[in-house]
């Protein structure tokens, strides 16, 4: 199957919105407008990458598999850890001696990545719809339990797990039908109502979205079932309103969907540097572009060779990027001097 275009820009899209999303974060108690806005991009961006990430996830359980998944995302996430512990201790951002099992930051999702694919393996054993069923209800279940929290992304790995399972079901032509025209019409009225009622909602807590913590932690001990329910159905015809409006054919942003992986873990050392500095503040229109703009300069930097280059021995324990640059460099002065 040659890589479809449309995931790709839809991954180069969602991970400016990660980067976007945590550069406003700092501004979002201040303002309405920004709280609004940040609130309504985490109804949707999370669920649609780990939808697009089932979509990808097709492996089958052997050793092998297991073993290459754990290359891929575990090892990463152990050396990202120490990283950004050293890195928070350096910015003097406080909690830098999380242990190697309380994941900093957005070192959740490679954590929970890698349990998906775990699960994965029982999973679809299970009939389809009976499998999301399941999923789902687990997700609800796991709010009632205070200890499943933050430690190992525990939390957030069952909530989310549905949207994983969903992706995998799910085949290209049933995602392609949210680009039919009524259902690109629809879409706008519901992320027009989802920010409305955003916008006009008394206090909300951010807490539903990060599916970090219990029920009794986002103060709903007995009815948290009801507004996760709310919270997965909104989540759900949010992700799909936005990819919808995706474009399917390549262009020059394209290619950064196969490396959003990248952005996604260097990101922190710029947020970070950015919230502990104080360097930004919004009062205008023209400062919250200005972010926008550096967010989305952040995601073509880390996109960038370069970065690539340097940064591959650690996200992907090996060195085919540089020896490639190497080789490549030598061929050129190679046919100078022939």
């Amino acid at each position: 199957m040659e890589r479809n275009a449309f995931f790709d820009n839809a991954k180069v899209f969602l991970i400016f919105l990660v980067v976007f999303g945590h550069m406003i974060q700092p501004f979002t108690d201040g303002s309405r407008g920004m709280n609004s806005l940040y609130l309504w991009i985490y109804t949707f961006h999370m669920p649609a990458f780990i939808f697009l990430a089932g979509f990808f996830a097709k492996g089958s359980g052997n050793k092998k598999y297991i073993t290459n998944l754990a290359k891929k995302l575990l090892v990463p996430y152990i050396i990202f850890q120490v990283l950004y512990t050293v890195y928070y201790f350096f910015i003097g951002k406080e909690g830098w001696q999380a242990g190697v099992f309380y994941p900093h930051w957005s070192l959740w999702f490679l954590f929970s990545l890698f349990s998906w694919h775990i699960l994965l393996y029982w999973f679809k054993k299970i009939p389809a719809v009976f499998s999301v069923i399941t999923a789902i209800t687990i997700g609800l279940a796991v709010g009632y339990f205070g200890e499943i929290g933050h430690t190992f992304s525990l939390s957030r790995t069952f909530v989310f797990f549905p949207f994983f399972l969903m992706g995998y079901w799910l085949t290209q032509n049933h995602v392609m039908w949210i680009k039919h025209k009524s259902a690109k019409i629809a879409s706008v009225a519901i992320m027009v109502t989802v920010a409305v009622a955003i916008y006009m909602a008394p206090e909300f807590n951010s807490g539903w979205l990060l599916a970090s913590k219990s029920y009794s932690d986002l103060g709903q001990p007995e009815f948290g079932l009801f507004a996760r329910s709310l919270v997965y159905l909104t989540s759900a015809i949010m992700a799909f309103s936005v990819l919808a409006w995706i474009p399917k054919t390549q262009n020059k942003f394209t290619k950064f969907g196969t490396r959003t992986l990248y952005v996604y873990l260097l990101h922190g050392f710029f947020i970070q540097f950015f919230r502990q500095a104080g360097l930004f503040e919004v009062n205008n229109v023209l400062e919250f572009v200005g972010l926008a703009v550096i967010s989305a300069a952040i995601v073509l930097v880390l996109s960038s060779k370069p970065i690539q280059v340097i940064s591959q021995p650690f996200i992907e324990a090996n060195i085919s990027k540089l020896k490639r640059m190497i080789n490549q460099r030598q061929n050129k002065n190679h046919h100078h001097h022939a």
